[in-house]
């Protein structure tokens, strides 16, 4: 292994790993003081592992993985040097559990352990314990943590050192009746935050009094759950403002930076779902002033490492601090875009007590970046989480300008416990509009199968005129709605699509049968042209679309050309497949006009990507079975998404009245009440606390009417 000081340009050592051999962070240097290390846990799962593991394996560093029980064959486990079990799939008990983590570093023999984002990566008493135990923690020190991490402290310390702050009450009467006067001293609409927050959690927002106590109450349970602390505080809200925020980094000799701004105004639940950096329609002055803010910000706490400054901006560009997250961003990769740097190399180097590697007149701003979150939800639901297996995955080829990060392939399952996000999509060009349209067509070409996804609410959104301009805010999507959501008739060159793929694929695998039994003279499928008896010339496929069948009647003219019928129109086509890598690709005419798309068949749904967008046709059910599932649908108490039950409010026996809350489920730490949908009487409750249960499971049993 091979390392230099940048002081005196030492050779320190070398190593050679059996792939390569590169330079890596240096053992012992007495004039900087700096601490070496060639392993590193990686205490985290899922996307950000495998992006710390890409940057470590390019510095030399080798990697250890931890894992819980779901996570025994995920891609982060295969990707690292060496893994560690470390328990069951509850977070709890495997990657917030901070003696097992700290026990694996000293098992694997590693130097330093890099908390990645989210579970342990702010939490102060962690990096104590790394401290305590001589392991180096890739992050800032304990104290710059626990003065930022207390929301209400960090206001405190923002105020003093001259960044622009919120009005609020961050105090420690923690009464529901004192809370609520301090909102309305405040004035409506206020925001109640967790003091311990972060990624939208125990966060509400109140317009009028009367909803001040049953948002409060939400917001503690949501922080106990995700955070093990309720204590809140409560700030006058900014309607329809901007979320800003800066990249800062600080070393170990004083030195700060800050590597410009972020855009994540457009958020659902209050978690982000789209960013881009530089922000758009930001003057060079507002620029620099928010950068200087930050850098503030993070001299006032002595921080080390990686940190981001967020604000809140009106519409007259005055901005005022928020909150500063003590870690890497889970949107981080547009700030490398954009400043052509590696932020994890940066954190490796400064925890080893390196100088930072850029000062602030040598990091220069070039181009636009976007990056798009894909989660496992359903936008159309008011972006409920989901889960399940990804029967599918196609992803477009990585290059310079298009990074996908990622911690899930096909085959692998999006867990109830855990965050559901796949993947991000994050692209590079030369100014927002080329970003823009470079992100469009990555989406388009990321397709998957098996569970539903925000990717073409992602895609309406590039293509949305208002997002378009930057017209951007925190209320965004609500503005937007129907324009975002908008009504689409399925097109009816798409169902022919559909059906003449219907007919190739069973024709193909028709003829894959064949050749398996061509030695069978009596079997028809051995045929020649697949000529058999009784062979009908003539089909009717039924699809459904919002309750509407609508039903395409197609004549076989010859081997590979139909004719196709809907609503008394007449559409002629023709089409052929080809195979290219895992993609079947469905080349077709209709009317003359040439399409070409990827074409997936899961159960009952015939999928369709190509350069237009995602289609989803649905083969209809048979009438009494659709019947069926609608009665039932609207007697039955069903989970809305997979998830945990968190609380059962009733027993068997209870008298219920439609509306009443009788279950409440927490799926990625998002909680959802669970209401009777009719009156009556349970007769049974078939599950309890503690119980994952998938979507659509009947949660409460009610007597027959």
């Amino acid at each position: 292994m091979m390392a230099f000081c940048r002081n005196c340009a030492s050779v320190i050592g070398f190593t050679k790993r059996s792939r390569y051999a590169v330079p890596v962070i240096s053992r012992r240097c007495d004039s900087t003081g700096m601490r070496q290390f060639d392993k590193v846990v990686i205490a985290n799962r899922g996307e950000i592992a495998c992006r710390i593991m890409h940057t470590a394996r390019k510095m030399g560093i080798q990697s250890v993985a931890v894992f819980s029980e779901p996570d025994r064959h995920s891609r982060h486990v295969d990707l690292s040097d060496e893994a560690h079990y470390i328990g069951p799939a509850a977070a709890q008990e495997s990657y917030l559990n901070q003696r097992r983590i700290v026990a694996v570093a000293k098992t694997a023999k590693a130097q330093a352990i890099h908390p990645g984002y989210g579970f342990l990566s702010e939490n102060s008493e962690f990096a104590e314990l790394c401290q305590h135990e001589g392991i180096v923690f890739v992050g800032p020190p304990a104290s710059a943590i626990r003065d930022m991490g207390i929301k209400s402290t960090s206001k405190i310390i923002m105020a003093g050192a001259g960044v622009p702050v919120i009005e609020g009450y961050h105090g420690s009467n923690q009464s529901n009746e004192h809370l609520k006067m301090e909102a309305e001293r405040i004035g409506y609409p206020v925001m109640i935050k967790a003091v311990r927050g972060g990624g939208g959690k125990g966060m509400r927002i109140v317009l009028e009094a009367n909803q001040f106590e049953d948002q409060l109450e939400s917001a503690r349970r949501e922080a106990k759950k995700s955070f093990g602390d309720d204590v809140m505080m409560v700030e006058k809200y900014l309607e329809s403002p901007r979320h800003i925020e800066v990249q800062v980094f600080g070393d170990q000799h004083g030195n700060y930076v800050y590597l410009f701004e972020r855009d994540c105004s457009v958020q659902r639940r209050h978690q982000k779902i789209i960013e881009e950096a530089p922000a758009p329609g930001i003057t060079e002055n507002v620029r620099v002033r928010l950068g200087e803010a930050a850098v503030r910000a993070a001299r006032a706490v002595g921080y080390v490492g990686a940190g981001t400054v967020e604000f809140i901006m009106d519409k007259h560009e005055n901005f005022y601090f928020m909150e500063m997250n003590t870690r890497l961003q889970v949107e981080h990769p547009v700030t490398e875009m954009i400043t052509n740097t590696d932020l994890v190399e940066w954190q490796f180097k400064i925890a080893a007590g390196e100088l930072l590697p850029l000062m602030q007149k040598d990091i220069l701003l070039s181009g636009h970046a976007f990056e798009a979150r894909i989660y496992a939800e359903e936008p159309g639901n008011n972006f409920m989480p989901g889960a399940g297996l990804i029967k599918y995955l196609c992803t477009p080829e990585p290059q310079s300008c298009l990074r996908i990060e990622t911690g899930i392939r096909q085959g692998d399952e999006v867990s109830v416990h855990y965050d559901p996000m796949i993947a991000k999509i994050v692209v590079w060009s030369s100014d927002r509009a080329a970003a823009l349209v470079k992100l469009k067509q990555a989406l388009r070409e990321y397709n998957i199968v098996g569970l539903s996804t925000n990717i073409s609410f992602l895609d309406s959104l590039a293509g949305n005129h208002a997002f378009i301009k930057g017209l951007v805010h925190t209320g965004f999507i609500q503005e937007q709605y129907e324009k975002l959501f908008p009504k689409i008739t399925m097109p009816e060159e798409i169902l022919c699509q559909a059906v003449i793929g219907i007919i190739l694929l069973e024709r193909k695998r028709l003829s894959e049968a064949a050749s398996l039994s061509k030695n069978d003279p009596f079997n028809p499928f051995a045929l020649p042209n697949f000529k058999r008896f009784n062979y009908q010339h003539q089909h009717r496929i039924s699809f459904t679309e919002e309750d509407a069948e609508k039903v395409v009647e197609v004549t076989f003219c010859n081997r590979d050309e139909f004719l196709l019928k809907i609503n008394g129109i007449t559409f002629s086509g023709d089409g052929f497949l080809a195979m290219d890598k895992n993609k079947t690709v469905l080349n077709c005419s209709i009317n003359g006009k040439v399409f070409k798309s990827n074409i997936i068949v899961d159960e009952n749904i015939v999928h369709l990507f190509n350069a237009d967008g995602m289609y989803r046709c649905k083969l209809a059910a048979p009438k009494f079975a659709a019947s069926d599932l609608k009665h039932n649908l609207l007697k039955a108490a069903k989970a809305p998404m997979p998830g945990v039950i968190d609380k059962v409010h009733v027993k068997a026996g209870d008298k219920v009245h439609a509306g009443d809350p009788v279950v409440v489920i927490i799926a990625m730490k998002m909680e959802y009440v669970v209401k009777a949908p009719k009156t009556g009487i349970v007769k049974n409750v078939p599950y309890q606390t503690g119980d994952t249960v998938a979507k659509g499971t009947e949660l409460i049993v009610f007597e027959s009417d």
